[in-house]
């Protein structure tokens, strides 16, 4: 069993419940082997065909007779379409969602068994030693232990109820099975360990809130960036790298609401905080607690929260989303559309599992009518509609974690000029194969887990740390602790039972306020009303910290002062406007809101196009249908190249080959679709100005693993300047690394274009690439270099080239298909597609510019929900119903979600039944 799963920019690794991955091969050799010959005998090249028949289909579900389960109370039908999507149909709510967890077993087990082995730090009980880091640092974040402390102290009764009868329902499926008949994954690991499936229990999907919220946590990442990059640069270049927010030109979400008195009375009683939207400030805590101080420290953060295994997103970076929703008098029906499609990690199986949840007949004992999409593993519906309501989501970006320097001694750690001792915890961790480990947990005032506990590189925090005359001796270094919002037990899981049986908008706000972690954009329509809020517990902090830098955790200023009250959060009623678009732009405009929500926001290059395109449906009395939100949901257009192109075409080349390139860009529509030359040749042009004006001068931290440069020599003072150069190489996976290219780099660029002589435009001779000075000629440098790099991927003749080339997607199969032989590669992974769209297009079909051009993060799932008839909304999801890799639904759907195209999604029992190609009956 390969363990660990790293891959290079073409082929990122991504999974439908986790990414398990390390740095560490060694010994993994012979488990491949092992594998090779389990999976060459499977597809029948070896000993016959035992495996082919027994193995594979003995794991298939079974969707047609009847199957009896103890512990329902009636009959419950399970109607599938041809896409093999469930509907569930019982009398009860506990037989409901007994039926869910037996369903969602058939057809997923194996990666909702690998997602609560990743939630609760055991993936070394399933894949062996390699995976004892990534355990480690779980085990130090405790989301289990926070996971049944929510479930102990903080759900409600029904709630328990419900998820009791989830995992009967998982349990149900489990009876009886050896590891080979749940799926084929637990017949190759029985050739490496003796590892048996154990039973679900209510905790288990209580704990993938934990995961999810993690992977959609905020400014984590650009908190520890911007101290990686002070090593190399100084303030006023990190600020140019993080530029205000463009409120004048992307608006934010909330643009009618009112929040003057909330104001006013903010600053009569004394508050204070740091303007919204200054993205970029170093803040007040930067005196204390920045400069080059963590660049190594920080680094080794790094690479532990990059080796933590992805849940639903891209470890917290590059993921956004689109959901926006229309009022009826702007659309055709007359009744308000809604749209949704939440951007993250491409993965197979999808991380979403469609289904429709239905009491025969709504009433007190039966309270559920609602399909969507959830998550397998967790009971209920997270995104969908029921017969009142719609919803959609988009991650917020809210600030919910904060970084603390801690001066850690012998006998504890230093606050407020005393030295307080830890509270710790002994975990032990259990290893398949191997001996077990034991680890001591450190936590700070507030739960906060001591992160440097878990990496040798942060146990000398702050060896070299810039900090203040009044920071305590550095001694033997500072260590790192983290506060976040999802390590205090909250009500999340309560939040979504009521938001699937919500009836209107008070109903709906109230559930939403249920919504701890992640603090989620949710947008919403009835068949009158459209409306936003944002739910989630975030924090405040004092005026001397804004929350963008790690800061100090011995001075008391620092520590959060409370949380944002529910009622005071941003929300909009039925605006003037008659839409709502919401794609990880700022919430509110920092002028109209008091408090401090995030320095760091998308910066709304999606959110503004898409404001765009319903504007100029809506202009001269327009209207909108369901196909016209669908079309919207795929346009490709590229920002970045409406502002550069012009720009592009007026440079003198000499090469005639080049000028035969940038011809392609005359009369472009910037358009980014997949048999688009002249889309392939902006988009290699726009990597290589990323690269030629900032990514080789950013330090090697955050560069691409493996890409070296020789760069000025730096103490600890910083740049040595007596010209002495030292060979440096990028340090972080390529679909991590930075300049990322997402509409930031749109911003920096932007700002950067009036000042064409600025240092970033500068840069030195490459073989026989000439040097620039300013702007123009670093663009000619960019179209020279884009040329070649194209000319060596898809050759010589630009006729032949096309974005989509460049642009593919692989979907790669959890744990053991995303790395090792090429046989395995073939039995368990699918691909490659190519797309259309880009970074920052409302089609985020996602690349790392730093890396590549291949797709790192996607549409996860389309929806289209139209509030006149739910009979005619439409869904699609990125992969297929089915985690078994040989069942006709593991990736039936990926075909016409590259192509745009949305599935009939029946909801009303009549429609159903049209739609039904198999029935299954449980059976008390």
């Amino acid at each position: 069993m390969p363990p660990n799963t790293t891959a290079t920019t073409g082929d990122t690794a991504t999974t439908g419940a986790t990414s398990v991955k390390s740095g560490r091969k060694k010994g993994r050799k012979a488990r491949l082997l092992v594998l090779v010959l389990v999976l060459a005998v499977i597809g029948g090249v070896a000993y016959g065909g035992y495996w082919s028949i027994s193995t594979v289909r003995a794991s298939f579900p079974q969707t047609k007779g009847s199957i009896t389960l103890q512990g329902l109370s009636g009959p419950v039908d399970v109607k599938r379409d041809g896409y093999g999507i469930p509907q569930i149909y019982a009398s009860s709510d506990e037989d409901l969602f007994m039926a869910q967890g037996f369903v969602q077993a058939q057809d997923r087990f194996y990666e909702m068994d690998v997602r609560r082995h990743m939630t609760s730090g055991r993936l070394s009980e399933m894949f062996g030693k390699s995976q004892v880091k990534n355990d480690e640092f779980l085990r130090t974040l405790g989301w289990d232990r926070v996971a049944k402390e929510e479930y102990d102290t903080k759900l409600s009764a029904s709630t328990k109820k419900y998820l009791q009868a989830y995992a009967k329902g998982v349990n149900a499926y489990l009876r009886g099975k050896d590891g080979k008949d749940i799926s084929l994954e637990y017949a190759a690991l029985g050739f490496t360990n003796d590892y048996k499936p154990q039973s679900w229990t209510p905790v288990d999907s209580v704990a993938w809130l934990k995961a999810m919220a993690w992977d959609l946590r905020g400014n984590m990442q650009d908190e520890i960036d911007r101290a990686l990059m002070t090593s190399r640069l100084g303030p006023q270049q990190i600020q140019d790298l993080y530029p205000k927010y463009p409120y004048g030109r992307n608006k934010p979400i909330v643009q009618e609401g009112r929040y003057d008195e909330l104001a006013k009375t903010f600053r009569q009683n004394g508050g204070t905080g740091a303007s919204q939207g200054t993205t970029g400030s170093t803040g007040s805590s930067a005196s204390g607690a920045g400069g080059t101080a963590l660049t190594s420290q920080l680094a080794g953060l790094y690479k532990v929260l990059d080796d933590v295994p992805t849940a639903v997103g891209v470890n917290g970076q590059g993921i956004g989303s689109n959901s926006w929703v229309v009022s009826g008098r702007y659309t055709i029906t007359g009744k308000p559309l809604l749209a949704n499609d939440p951007h993250l990690s491409a993965s197979l199986p999808s991380v979403w599992y469609q289904m429709g949840l239905h009491c025969r007949a709504v009433s007190s004992k039966c309270q559920y009518d609602v399909s969507g999409y959830t998550f397998a593993g967790m009971p209920g519906v997270i995104i969908g509609h029921n017969a009142q309501i719609g919803w959609g989501m988009t991650n917020s970006g809210v600030d919910v974690t904060d970084l603390y320097l801690e001066k850690v001694t012998a006998n504890g750690y230093l606050y407020d000029g005393k030295v307080r001792p830890f509270t710790t915890r002994q975990e032990t961790i259990r290893v398949a194969g191997g001996t077990s480990k034991s680890i001591v947990v450190r936590q700070t005032r507030d739960g906060m887990p001591l992160l440097s506990d878990r990496d040798d590189e942060l146990v000398q925090v702050g060896r070299k740390a810039t900090v203040n005359t009044a920071a305590p001796d550095r001694g033997d270094g500072y260590g790192i602790a983290l506060r976040w919002t999802a390590l205090d037990p909250g009500t999340s899981m309560d939040a979504v039972f009521a938001l699937d049986k919500a009836a209107n908008w008070d109903d709906f706000r109230a559930a939403a306020a249920l919504f701890d972690v992640p603090s989620q954009n949710l947008v919403y329509a009835d068949t009158r009303n459209i409306g936003y809020t944002l739910p989630g517990r975030i924090p405040t902090r004092s005026s001397v910290d804004d929350g963008s830098i790690p800061a100090p955790g011995w001075d008391a200023k620092y520590r959060w002062t409370g949380f944002i009250k529910q009622d005071e959060l941003p929300h909009e009623y039925n605006p003037g406007r008659g839409y709502i678009v919401t794609a990880n732009q700022a919430v509110v405009d920092a002028d109209k809101y008091p408090y401090t929500l995030t320095t760091d926001w998308g910066y709304g290059a999606r959110s503004q196009r898409i404001t765009d395109l319903i504007e100029s449906k809506i202009k001269d009395g327009g209207k909108i249908s369901t196909d016209d939100m669908r079309q919207m949901q795929l346009d490709n257009s590229s920002e970045i190249a409406k502002l550069l192109v012009p720009r592009l075409l007026k440079i003198n080349l000499a090469d005639r080959n080049v000028r035969d390139a940038q011809k392609l860009l005359e009369g472009w529509d910037y358009t980014q679709d997949a048999d688009s030359a002249a889309a392939a040749y902006f988009n290699a042009v726009w990597r290589n100005v990323l690269k030629l004006a900032f990514g080789n001068k950013l330090p090697k931290e955050l560069r691409v693993k493996g890409q070296c440069l020789w760069v000025d020599k730096i103490d600890s003072t910083g740049p040595v300047d007596d010209d002495t150069k030292v060979r440096e190489c990028g340090q972080r996976d390529a679909d991590q690394a930075q300049p990322d290219g997402g509409d930031r780099w749109f911003e920096v660029v932007r700002t950067l274009l009036d000042k064409p002589d600025s240092d970033w435009w500068k840069t030195p001779k490459s073989g026989t690439r000439p040097a620039a000075e300013n702007r123009d000629q670093l663009f000619a440098r960019a179209m020279i270099d884009a040329r070649w790099e194209l000319t060596a991927k898809l050759g010589k003749d630009i006729d032949s080239w096309s974005w989509g080339r460049l642009h593919r997607l692989f979907l790669k199969n959890q744990t053991i298909g995303t790395d090792g032989p090429k046989v395995l590669q073939y039995v368990l992974n699918r691909g490659p597609w190519k797309l259309s769209g880009g970074e920052a297009s409302v089609n985020a079909t996602g690349w790392n510019a730093a890396g590549g051009y291949n797709v790192v993060w996607v549409p996860s799932m389309r929806m289209v929900v139209n509030l006149a008839d739910l009979d005619k909304s439409k869904w699609i999801n990125l992969t297929g119903a089915s985690g078994h890799a040989f069942s006709a639904h593991y990736t039936d759907q990926t075909g016409k979600w590259a192509k745009g195209e949305l599935l009939p999604w029946s909801f009303s029992g009549k429609a159903v039944d049209q739609s039904t190609s198999d029935t299954l009956v449980l059976k008390p």
